[in-house]
């Protein structure tokens, strides 16, 4: 079975170019790219402040998914609820939001914020997938605990993780994750940068799965949609 997935960090849907809220391109780009599974970052969730929409639902409704999760990290101001999603135009047999601790004390002076991961079994119609969208912070110590997060939520077999990382392919962060999952974009000649969408420098996003899925495809489409590029990978699973 060859399954297309993708990962997309959506900066709550607004429009990299025009500076504006704007469901429909969002909903347009993910439609487009044919993905079965779609992880996305910095998402919205329902509350009563403009701009804060059920922006999973809105999108999967939108670009044709049936179903769809929200994992809330965070209520900014104590109402906006804010995280990670997952669509799928399979079934969820289950879903969970598997919470990042946050370090203490904190050992830097950067920006810090409570981070989630969203968990799901998926039944592909051939099996079932464990697919894992998760959302770093940017801080070493946060680094840490995600990545120790990230390791105890790994499956052995049929397992994709997607995110944002916040961390470059270098980085020793993503050392025991390698030694556990393949990185898609080993595929990939060029064109492996994510961010800053019109000008990519670094990658900073990744889809890494479990050794008994191939990688058939990984391309960085060259969208300037979101802040982030999107990366989209075609697996087959045994």
């Amino acid at each position: 079975m060859i399954l297309r997935v993708m990962t997309f960090n959506i900066q709550h849907c607004l429009d990299y170019v025009n500076r504006r809220i704007d469901y429909e391109l969002f909903a347009k780009t993910i439609a487009e790219s044919g993905a079965d599974i779609v992880g996305l970052n910095e998402v919205h969730g329902q509350s009563e402040t403009k701009g804060y929409d059920a922006q999973a639902r809105i999108l999967a409704e939108g670009a044709g998914y049936k179903y769809h999760y929200f994992a809330k990290a965070i209520d900014f101001n104590g109402r906006d609820p804010y995280g990670n999603a997952v669509l799928s135009k399979y079934p969820i047999i289950s879903a969970e939001t598997v919470m990042i601790p946050d370090p203490s004390p904190r050992r830097y002076h950067g920006y810090y914020e409570t981070r989630c991961a969203a968990k799901l079994r998926i039944d592909t119609g051939d099996g079932e997938l464990t697919v894992i969208s998760v959302h770093f912070g940017l801080n070493r110590d946060e680094h840490e605990n995600a990545r120790d997060t990230v390791l105890s939520a790994l499956e052995e077999n049929r397992c994709v993780l997607m995110g944002d990382m916040n961390v470059t392919p270098a980085s020793p962060i993503l050392s025991q994750i390698r030694e556990r999952m393949t990185d898609t974009a080993d595929s990939l000649s060029e064109g492996r940068n994510t961010f800053p969408s019109n000008f990519p420098r670094k990658k900073i996003d990744y889809i890494f799965v479990s050794p008994d899925v191939k990688v058939k495809d990984a391309r960085v489409p060259k969208l300037i949609v979101s802040d982030h590029r999107p990366v989209v990978a075609d697996l087959e699973l045994n």
